[in-house]
């Protein structure tokens, strides 16, 4: 039985040696322009440390290359491609077929994965971008357990799927924030705003709590719960999915590497003592709730509900 990758999003370098001791193996990195919702931001030299750092253990990194982009932006793929292959990252990152073209003009071959947010929901839209170069394609979060293994059962590439983390509800690339906080005379630079982890949106009718933030990407409103399945992890295990994702984006540096420890010893015991895992699942999802801050609490997101699009 293939054992699923575990794929995490570290916030720096530093870091992803904590991630690797943690059962870590795969990591996604990048720089907030070419890259959406990071972590962390990793410039130019800090990808070369992370790829250095990971190979020494074995590990993968790949370089998030995902943005939406306007004509200025796409202008630099070629350079950024092949800056990141250079590194000997093992993978960019994609939504954009611009980067494709880049992929094509300066670094033929090297792998892709594709990963335009909420609209990878069909086998067949995956093998279509397979056949033209991508090697894995990172499902949307609003898929059921039910369609994320069937769409194992007829892709042509690797499937990825997050397991745990918000999911983003909204993004423009308007500084709403910005243009907000002028509106009430309380201008706030954007830098400050960047990885805010305190900035919430409450609906007090539903009692919800959205984390926002806003980066040079725009804006982005994320879910007021984290999901987390943890304990339905065999069925995909035994389907063949190759990656599991913990995304960690506004979340702290020990919350990521926690999460990654139950995760690591989750996926260890579906495929090593399926038995087992049935009898300890519910405290693995005990301890993750544990780790949660008292506004977020833990749901199945969309694993066992249909989407409504």
């Amino acid at each position: 039985m293939n054992k699923p990758e575990l794929l995490v999003t570290p916030g720096s370098v530093d870091e992803i040696k904590k991630q690797i001791e943690a059962g870590a193996d795969a990591f996604l990195i990048g720089e907030q322009r070419y890259g959406l919702r990071l972590a962390g931001e990793f410039n130019r030299e800090q990808i070369n440390e992370a790829v250095t750092l990971a190979q020494e253990y074995g590990k993968k990194v790949y370089v998030a290359v995902n943005a939406i982009f306007h004509n200025q932006i796409a202008n630099e793929l070629d350079d950024y491609v092949a800056f990141v292959k250079e590194t000997g990252a093992d993978a960019l990152v994609f939504g954009d077929p611009a980067v494709i073209m880049a992929v094509r003009e300066t670094t033929p071959g090297f792998p892709l994965h594709w990963s335009p947010e909420t609209i990878a929901t069909n086998y067949y839209t995956a093998n279509y971008w397979g056949r033209r170069g991508a090697v894995r394609a990172v499902l949307a979060r609003e898929l059921s357990m039910d369609a994320i293994i069937e769409m194992k059962e007829h892709a042509e590439v690797e499937i990825e799927v997050q397991v745990h983390g918000m999911t983003c509800m909204f993004q423009s690339k308007r500084p709403l924030l910005g243009h907000y906080f002028e509106y009430m005379g309380n201008n706030m630079e954007i830098e400050k705003r960047q990885g805010t982890q305190n900035m919430l949106l409450h609906d007090e009718e539903r009692s919800n709590k959205y984390p926002i933030y806003e980066d040079i990407n725009g804006t982005h409103i994320m879910s007021p719960n984290d999901m987390c399945i943890i304990d339905e992890l065999q069925d995909m295990v035994d389907a063949g999915i190759d990656s599991f994702k913990i995304d960690g984006v506004l979340q702290t540096e020990a919350y990521r590497i926690e999460v990654t420890k139950l995760y690591r010893k989750a996926i260890d015991l579906c495929i090593d003592n399926p038995d087992q895992y049935e009898d300890e699942k519910e405290q693995l999802l005990q301890a993750a709730e544990e780790l949660q801050q008292e506004h977020r609490p833990l749901d199945s997101g969309f694993f066992f509900k249909e989407t409504v699009y």
